[in-house]
């Protein structure tokens, strides 16, 4: 018994077939057109055929129609919702929570904004400056004695 080593690894028989010889004469059996069969665009040489081509049939992403709109004005925020804020402040204990303070920790992007959000409780009094507030969480946060700024 051999032992299985890459020196001595082969693929099974038969997985392994010669390509076809094309353009080799009538003999080999793909000669003459060589397989390209007769006349059109792919017969000849120089043909690449475009990216969504379908052969003349109207492609698909022209068919499917277009529609809705993406905003380039839109502004993405980082949503941190009171739960994480509380977390956040145990952890480290923190009273000042910041973007700035949040990016020296990771939980924020250098260009990233924040927004806070009103889900979860809060029971620390805490100040907290972001870029946008929730209505229902700047009132959380302020009755528990907090405050609220906005960056």
């Amino acid at each position: 018994m051999t032992i299985l080593r890459l020196e001595n690894l082969r693929p099974f028989s038969g997985a392994v077939r010669s390509n076809k010889r094309k353009g080799r004469g009538q003999g080999s059996g793909y000669g003459g057109t060589s397989t390209r069969g007769h006349k059109g665009a792919k017969s000849r040489s120089g043909y690449s055929r475009k990216q969504g081509f379908e052969g003349g049939q109207m492609p698909l992403q022209r068919r499917l129609p277009k529609f809705g709109f993406t905003n380039p004005f839109r502004i993405e925020y980082k949503v941190f919702n009171l739960r994480d804020i509380q977390a956040i402040a145990e952890a480290y204990s923190l009273k000042d929570i910041t973007p700035a303070v949040l990016r020296s920790l990771g939980y924020l992007g250098q260009r990233e904004l924040m927004k806070v959000l009103a889900e979860g409780e809060l029971t620390l009094s805490l100040n907290v400056t972001a870029h946008a507030f929730s209505k229902k969480a700047e009132e959380v946060i302020t009755s528990q004695n907090g405050t609220v700024n906005k960056e």
